[in-house]
């Protein structure tokens, strides 16, 4: 089933209300804006979209979708930690703009302990290295070994300096121990991928969503993808662990979150809902769809990961010395 019939079933499919004791406070008795930091279209928005109208179902009240797009997540995200913290505005968090851009940027509108409450991990997307088929390597050991006979020879695309995409590679070269390749940085991945795919450009890491089509055409080679497990997309791709590089685990993450102050009641009353959306079959396979691994966890738990990846992506920053241009 593709993504769009799968998106049509969610968003169309009957769903009892959730079980909870909403006449304590009729938490919420009115539409609620749910802003997503980035344009419509895009993995952010479907991401939205789908829990959009699975929170609706379970409330019996509209979750109407505000794209807020600009600065890589932070216009948007910085109106969700500005908003009035009653739970009548929420949004969709990214990881760019609250682990990553926090150390590039030099004035954020925002900090994210202080201004944004977690609710829920949604979806967590990994990326795939992949090589144009002229480059003659198989496997991540073998570019390594390439990279390290043609030092400064060979490219890697990204969708910008400081993007998730060139920080991948980043860690890759700390991870083997430092490599040689020229970084070309796009303004996006679809034209940075475009240039892979003409030989332009010897490789990149890319989302699992936006190389796939290209990786089951033959028109790039995949190698290893970023995360602690296969991707069921790429079922016979290895991890970059499996492959030989450890702790080399590079995703895109995507959670619900809301201005800090909401009644914690209230918080726990969105994420009951949302985890109990996340594991319904149609909503959850709309989201597999995107290559990822579906989530669904405590709001601690998403607060700890989302620590936890702000001190790794600094740690690659840092050593990589990359700043914004």
């Amino acid at each position: 089933m593709t993504t769009r019939r799968r998106l049509l079933a969610a968003t169309t499919t009957a769903v009892l209300p959730l079980g909870i004791a909403r006449a304590q406070d009729r938490y919420p008795d009115q539409p609620v804006r749910l802003i997503v930091p980035f344009p419509a279209g895009g993995p952010a928005d479907l991401v939205g979209r789908v829990v959009a109208k699975a929170l609706g179902d379970r409330f019996g009240v509209s979750f109407v979708v505000d794209n807020r797009a600009g600065a890589g997540g932070v216009i948007g995200i910085e109106a969700v930690a500005k908003s009035r913290p009653d739970g009548i505005t929420i949004g969709v968090g990214s990881g760019g703009a609250m682990s990553v851009l926090p150390h590039l940027m030099p004035r954020m509108p925002f900090d994210v302990v202080r201004d944004i409450q977690p609710i829920t991990l949604v979806i967590s997307v990994p990326q795939v290295l992949a090589v144009h088929p002229s480059v003659p390597a198989r496997t991540v050991g073998e570019l390594i070994a390439l990279i390290r006979q043609r030092p400064g020879r060979l490219t890697y695309a990204s969708s910008g300096n400081g993007n998730s995409l060139h920080l991948a590679m980043e860690m890759l070269r700390d991870r083997a121990g430092g490599l040689d390749v020229v970084h070309v940085p796009y303004r996006g991945a679809a034209p940075a991928l475009t240039d892979v795919v003409a030989g332009q450009v010897s490789m990149m890491f890319g989302d699992v969503p936006v190389m796939l089509p290209q990786i089951q055409s033959g028109a790039v080679r995949p190698l290893g993808v970023t995360a602690p497990e296969r991707s069921v997309a790429l079922p016979d791709v290895p991890t970059m662990a499996e492959a030989g590089v450890q702790d080399m685990d590079s995703e895109s993450y995507y959670g619900l979150i809301a201005p800090s102050g909401v009644p914690r009641a209230r918080i726990d009353l969105l994420n009951r809902a949302a985890v109990e959306a996340l594991r319904d079959p149609a909503t959850r396979a709309v989201l597999v769809d995107q290559g990822g691994r579906v989530s669904g966890n405590t709001p601690e738990e998403f607060a700890t990961y989302i620590a936890a990846e702000t001190r790794k992506w600094g740690e690659v920053i840092r050593k990589a010395g990359v700043k914004l241009e």
